[in-house]
């Protein structure tokens, strides 16, 4: 890890026009991770544009209202993108999770770096940073920025990076929480970050359809293999009738995994091609190999899998069946 961070040290040095990006539909550790190493090489004199697929969800907005993160437009932002000579990709390893960046970053000269904490990556950049025992993307970019110097770590920067963390780790609940952690939000907190202003700002500023949606989606919650599994189902129609989307779903895999005997908890969401599920689990069970047999991957108490042109109903069906194995 430390040698793969002197790397990308020596890298940035060099470098003076970056992009930096995170994956579709992108979530606190993304977002976070981002901001703050954008944020930082600007401080440092480096040119930097952050743009992303999707846009920023609502309950992000608040970290980044000077309008830094650009939604990727081909026809303007293409350019950037090739005229860059250091692109920096962030809390992904999967090029098709780039989405209509993804040509673009292919096309272009610039070296491609991966900053993530996900296993298996994907052989697609120049250089990785990636430490599957992090909690979060945050966690390694605030390891490199105090390596760059931990003086020019300002509020911003350090509100950035706790949110990553925050976010990643379920509020400092999640298994690979460990003292360490705690001793670098203690750092973030004396750079100026307030927790209560940053849990509310993420977790309590609901709108109105996602709480309609959340009362639909716990209505509808089933359990299977003896109690031991706990699933949920976002469909089209719940959406439209919500007028929410799957993004608003985030963080919805917490009530399943919340009753009492469940060890996997999983959500199904309706796609418009498709079905897109999460994954979560307890203990020692790896349900990331469960993930896997649907084409996705991830940790092994978090994993995450996209399914192309299936109907729910059977995706549901065959992912309940096959747990069985994980839970036996």
């Amino acid at each position: 890890m430390k040698s793969s961070i002197a790397i990308f040290l020596t890298m940035l040095e060099k470098a003076t026009k970056l992009v930096l990006t995170t994956h579709v539909n992108p979530d606190g550790d993304g977002l976070g991770s981002e901001l703050a190493l954008g944020r930082y090489l600007k401080k440092t004199g480096k040119q930097v544009t952050i743009l992303n697929h999707s846009e920023t969800p609502e309950n992000y907005r608040w970290m980044d209202t000077g309008g830094e993160v650009l939604r990727y437009s081909a026809e303007r932002h293409a350019g950037i993108i090739m005229e860059a000579d250091l692109i920096v990709i962030l809390d992904t390893n999967q090029p098709d999770r780039l989405r209509s960046l993804l040509p673009a970053v292919e096309e272009s000269h610039a070296k491609k770096v991966i900053i993530d904490h996900h296993l298996e990556p994907h052989p697609f950049g120049d250089h990785y940073v990636v430490d599957d025992d992090a909690t979060s993307t945050g966690e390694i970019v605030c390891r490199i920025l105090m390596h760059l110097g931990a003086e020019q770590i300002d509020a911003p920067i350090a509100q950035a990076l706790y949110t990553a963390i925050m976010t990643d780790t379920g509020s400092f609940r999640f298994p690979r929480t460990d003292p360490e952690i705690h001793r670098i939000a203690a750092h973030l907190l004396e750079c100026g970050v307030v927790p209560i202003e940053v849990y509310a700002s993420v977790y309590e500023g609901w709108s109105q359809g996602r709480m309609r949606l959340l009362g639909e989606v716990l209505d509808s919650m089933k359990t299977a293999h003896n109690g031991k599994i706990a699933y949920v189902v976002c469909s089209q129609q719940m959406f439209r009738q919500t007028g929410t989307t799957e993004v608003e779903t985030d963080g919805f895999t917490t009530y399943p995994m919340s009753v009492r005997g469940v060890v996997v908890g999983i959500l199904f969401n309706e796609l418009s091609d498709g079905v897109k599920i999460s994954f979560r689990s307890k203990g020692s069970i790896p349900i990331n190999e469960l993930a896997k047999e649907f084409g996705g991957n991830g940790h092994l108490n978090a994993a995450g899998a996209r399914v192309a042109g299936r109907k729910i109903d059977d995706v549901v069906a065959d992912v309940i069946a096959n747990a069985a194995s994980y839970v036996a």
